[in-house]
């Protein structure tokens, strides 16, 4: 018999997920699911970040972030980043939001080969790929370990505007030296993808019972998801909101990860009065495992109520 470099990819993926079954299973794993009107939503873990909070808040005072996260039990110095996929699946199609980091990223993340393994999702039954946008934990695990598709039967999906940003020579100039990574990285995987890859515009309906949001500020062109499901819709927000404490007390402060900060605010102002208003409910990529709950307003700020 010979083996592939896909049949190898596999044997260690079974190998990998059979360590990571205790964490997955029982009860808890019950609570990432959403089904209604014919369509299953599973909140996949790719895993987590562990990141300085210098990074994620920036050039914000101590002053003004340390009381937050104290209230949330949260040290100061760095920050647990849960990495919450997407994913859909209606009958006809298997949808995945966003990819994950891949093996290459941070060692704590790239996991979603264990997560399928233990839901009993091929990788080649995966339809589609939508993409919130490209920093690497949304785009690097696009590619397994031998530098093949992950998802070989997939067709790909990103707005017009992510695609220009990242494809464009000048990003690569003039983005941030610490970001510059970033910028290669996704010039270099979506040029793998461009054969498959399809763009949508803002607002369109890009699938059955799906809907791109402008949620652009993260990224020149983030974007969310809005899936309609039956009497009950859910948004999928990617980045647009980055944490379950700071972005919903403070949604006026900027975050340090996003690229315009002033287009950040307002675009997760206008997100969180939208859920909350509609009484949506939501998936956060960043937002606590498996990142499932509503948004309550409280004056002028909003409460993340996991479910």
């Amino acid at each position: 018999m010979t083996l592939n470099r896909r049949d190898l990819l596999k044997i260690g993926a079974t190998s990998a997920s059979l360590m990571a079954l205790p964490t997955l299973a029982g009860p808890a794993w019950s609570k990432n699911t959403i089904s209604a009107n014919g369509i299953r939503i599973d909140s996949v873990s790719d895993g987590h970040l562990q990141l300085p909070t210098s990074f994620l808040f920036g050039s914000l005072p101590k002053e003004t972030y340390e009381p937050i996260l104290k209230k949330y039990n949260l040290q100061a110095e760095t920050q647990k980043r849960d990495c919450n996929l997407t994913l859909l699946r209606d009958g006809k199609r298997t949808i995945l939001f966003d990819v994950g980091s891949g093996p290459n990223f941070m060692p704590t993340a790239g996991k979603i080969v264990d997560a399928f393994e233990h839901l009993g999702v091929a990788m080649e039954e995966v339809t589609d790929v939508v993409f919130t946008h490209a920093h690497p934990d949304h785009l690097w695990g696009v590619l397994d370990e031998f530098d093949e598709p992950l998802f070989p039967n997939a067709k790909y999906m990103i707005s017009e505007k992510e695609w220009a940003y990242w494809t464009d020579p000048n990003t690569l100039t003039n983005i941030a030296e610490s970001r510059k990574s970033f910028a290669a990285g996704a010039k270099r995987l979506l040029a793998t993808l461009e054969k498959d890859m399809s763009f949508f515009k803002y607002g369109a309906e890009i699938l059955p019972n799906i809907a791109s949001l402008d949620t652009s500020g993260h990224t020149a062109g983030h974007a969310s998801f809005e899936v309609k499901m039956g009497s009950e819709n859910l948004v999928i927000v990617g980045d647009a909101i980055s944490n379950h404490h700071i972005s919903f007390e403070q949604p006026g402060i900027s975050a340090g990860s996003d690229e315009d900060k002033d287009q950040g605010i307002k675009s997760r102002k206008s997100l969180l009065d939208k859920l909350s208003h509609e009484k949506t409910k939501l998936i956060g990529f960043h937002l606590p495992s498996p990142g499932i709950g509503y948004v309550e307003k409280k004056g002028n700020a909003y409460k993340f109520v996991a479910e």
